[in-house]
This record gives C-alpha cells, structure tokens and sequence, in this order.
C-alpha cells in the first residue's frame, strides 16, 4: 500500500457513520501493530547472533596470528579484544548486555594444539515490552584451536 491508499483507508474508516468498522479497528490494530513489530524483534534478534558469529571469528582470525607470531595471549587479552571490537562498527552491541567468557580447555580435542572455548551471550533489547515481551538472551560459542610457535 501506498501513503495516498492508507491516507484513504483511515479517511474511510473515520467517515463511517455505524460503529463497527471502528471497533472492530480498534480490536485488531493493536493485533496488526504487535505482528509488525514482532517481525522487526526477530530481525533484530537476528542482527544480533550474526554480529556475533562475526566478532567470534574476528577474535579467531586474531587470537591465530598472534600466536603464529609467537605471541600467546591470554584468556583476559582475547575477551578484552573481542569487547572492543563488538562496540564499534560494524557490529554496534550494547557493552552492558554483553557477557562473554574465554576458557580454556584442559585436554584439547586436537593433539598438539592449545583450545579455548570462546562463548557470548547477548541480551537482545525488546520492541515489544508493551505487550509484555522482555529482552531476551541469545547465546553463541565457538571453539578456538591454536598451534603455538614452535
């Protein structure tokens, strides 16, 4: 629908002389508005874990050169680096609903190489609170293996 055909809907339904037509508007408009915002939360929603798949892999990509460089980093450097890169552009996340946590895993899966687990969890800020829907947590972890300068 165009501005001009929704112009002339409300016209219409504020023209009608009988008032079922602006019940049953005010029945379903809430109904409508909800769907549509619901829509743009899950495209948020959305937003949001791919960000952080992306920052995850910045922080591989990252973590892996340093230490083919020789230069170990430790738990605290990599979630510090990972942090920083989330509040900036492109990725734009909220620093106080970030958790995130850099562990290291104690018999790595591959033989001669040092894994950590790198893991995020976002709270997604909510469209909908007017109809009760409070933010959201979503989570997201990938493993980081690592083969130190030998």
């Amino acid at each position: 629908m165009t501005g001009g055909h929704v112009r002339g809907l409300i016209c219409r339904v504020l023209r009608q002389k009988d008032g079922s037509v602006v019940t049953e508007f005010a029945l379903l408009a809430p109904t409508v508005m909800a769907l549509m915002l619901g829509v743009f939360q899950i495209g948020i929603g959305m937003q949001n874990y791919n960000a952080m798949r992306s920052i995850a892999s910045d922080v591989v990509r990252y973590a892996t050169v340093n230490y083919q460089t020789g230069n170990e980093l430790t738990n605290d450097q990599i979630r510090y680096y990972l942090r920083s890169i989330a509040i900036k552009n492109p990725y734009g996340l909220e620093s106080s609903r970030l958790a995130i946590s850099v562990t290291s895993i104690a018999t790595p899966r591959v033989t001669g190489t040092i894994e950590k687990r790198v893991s995020m969890t976002y709270s997604v800020p909510t469209v909908l609170a007017f109809i009760g829907v409070d933010e959201f947590p979503i989570t997201y972890a990938q493993p980081l293996f690592l083969m130190p300068k030998t």
